[in-house]
């Protein structure tokens, strides 16, 4: 009695998962820091959106966020890519067309965050 396994990708089991809750965490940490910090200004206009974006903390704190938001997306939909899309090729082209989605989602952010 012998069976087929299909191997349908790499990097698949508790370790993404694992990842996938240490960037949630990240995400609940981020976003407390970030309503602690809208709460404590006097008033809510761009001048201290951009004051509050300008220090060096916070862009690296956001910069961490937009990481980890990215690779929780990732896997998700990597996940139910996985899951669902059966046929190979149109399973590789929508991954890779994630990837450049995300990328570009996240330079954009990037040059949006480091230009305040």
């Amino acid at each position: 009695m012998s069976t087929n396994r299909i191997v349908v990708g790499a990097h698949y089991g508790l370790r993404d998962w694992l990842a996938q809750r240490i960037s949630a965490v990240v995400l609940v940490v981020y976003t407390a820091w970030l309503l602690v910090e809208l709460l404590a200004a006097p008033v809510l206009d761009y001048a201290a959106w951009a004051g509050l974006f300008a220090a060096v903390h916070m862009k690296v704190l956001t910069l961490l966020a937009l990481l980890a938001l990215m690779y929780h997306a990732w896997i998700g939909v990597r996940d139910i890519f996985m899951d669902y899309i059966k046929p190979t090729g149109l399973r590789l082209l929508l991954q890779v067309g994630t990837i450049v989605a995300l990328l570009g989602y996240l330079i954009w952010a990037v040059i949006i965050l480091w230009r305040v």
